[in-house]
């Protein structure tokens, strides 16, 4: 148990290894997909002990080769992180479970990219320290290009190549804040962090302001806040249902850091710096909202509609931080998971309703013969519901705590 904290990342890690060695066309997709459930139910399984022992509120410390947290690689597990893990291993089970319908066999290496991606995203949750949040950020970001470009052609590689574009430009600027917040401070450990920037001298003040503008401005590039949106509609449309639907999760890490820097930097103990960004964080939060919703009113298609609705996700959930009250941050995390899996799951619902229409795809336009009332009929009529926070579904309940 004392090495609980690193289970999420290090046994995906150890399953994207072994999904490389049997890789190979000589070696059936059914050995294939089992060394994948097998990492994958093992992540859940670590995942759910660590919400076990999180829940009691305790806060675990776990240092990588036993190093001092100011020299290495510190792993931090509260209730937030725990939640966040789980949420990933829950979203994952399913991705996987899709993707293992078939498309899995057309892109090479897919297995060992998809574990990959679990290990940044748990690594990014998990970290105490804010450079290797950077590093973990790149981690997931380097799986999500190659599931996102692997056996694809035309829009999609356009789509992939502008979303690896903003992306290397967001770490650019990630790392120059990263510098001159550790030229100031003389450190990149959270919890320092938070002690040493309330002890700032007043003449580094305007420059601790920009280093923490260039995050708060990366992170919200990652969760597509107005207006850096325009990377994310195109993208998630044009990704295969099975990563569209992982890459849901990848816009709450954008809000996570938000959060967690938000309240660990910028919280009353920072001085001058106390709440720094959050005034113009709402009112962008508030247009996000109002044009993803006239997004999801116009989209042409039904996984555009989908990739709208994660951006309104984000924006509401941007909105519930961004009021700082615990009573609202807490609503908003219960509404994060909801938003997170119905989004997933009308990634998923829209890529049958496509390969039961033929030709006509998923375009709302075209028409095209109804596919046969049944699974998949009743399965997007649970999640529009589960959208619209028709009672008693979870999004009743988020919007109604929200509220």
């Amino acid at each position: 148990m004392s090495h609980l904290a690193i289970l999420p990342i290090l046994l995906p890690l150890l399953g994207a290894a072994a999904s490389l060695f049997v890789e190979h066309r000589r070696i059936g997709a059914t050995v294939q997909r089992s060394v994948a459930w097998v990492s994958m139910l093992a992540t859940l399984a670590a995942s759910l002990a660590l919400v076990t022992r999180a829940a009691d509120g305790e806060i675990l410390v776990y240092l990588l080769g036993d190093w001092p947290a100011r020299l290495g690689i510190v792993l931090m597990v509260d209730r937030l992180s725990a939640l966040m893990v789980l949420v990933t291993a829950l979203l994952a089970v399913a991705c996987l479970l899709h993707a293992c319908s078939g498309w899995d066999r057309r892109a090479p290496h897919f297995h060992a990219l998809f574990q990959f991606q679990l290990v940044g995203l748990n690594g990014a949750f998990l970290t105490g320290d804010v450079f290797n949040l950077f590093v973990f950020f790149e981690v997931l970001l380097i799986a999500s290009y190659g599931l996102m470009l692997s056996g694809g052609r035309g829009v999609r590689m356009a789509a992939g190549m502008h979303y690896v574009a903003f992306n290397v430009a967001a770490s650019t600027l990630f790392l120059i804040g990263l510098g001159l917040l550790y030229g100031l401070l003389g450190t990149l450990n959270m919890a320092e962090l938070a002690v040493r920037i309330a002890a700032l001298p007043a003449h580094d003040q305007t420059l601790a302001k920009a280093a923490v503008g260039i995050l708060l401005a990366v992170f919200c590039g990652k969760a597509a806040v107005l207006p850096l949106y325009l990377w994310l509609p195109e993208t998630y449309t044009r990704a295969p249902a099975a990563v569209a639907a992982l890459f849901v999760v990848m816009t709450k890490v954008g809000i996570y850091a938000v959060l967690r820097v938000g309240s660990l930097l910028l919280g009353e103990p920072a001085g001058e710096l106390a709440g720094y960004g959050w005034d113009w964080l709402m009112p962008a939060a508030v247009a996000t909202l109002a044009m993803a919703a006239l997004g999801v009113l116009a989209a042409s298609r039904l996984r555009m509609l989908a990739a709208y609705l994660v951006l309104v996700s984000a924006a509401t959930l941007l909105i519930a931080f961004g009021l700082r009250q615990p009573d609202t941050i807490g609503a908003g995390l219960y509404y994060l998971a909801h938003s997170t899996f119905v989004a997933a799951a009308l990634f998923m619902i829209a890529d049958f309703v496509r390969r039961a229409r033929g030709d006509a795809g998923d375009f709302t336009e075209l028409l095209a013969p109804r596919p046969a009332r049944g699974l998949v009929a009743g399965l997007f009529r649970i999640a529009a519901m589960w959208v619209a926070g028709i009672p008693p579904l979870s999004g009743f309940i988020g919007k109604l705590a929200l509220l």
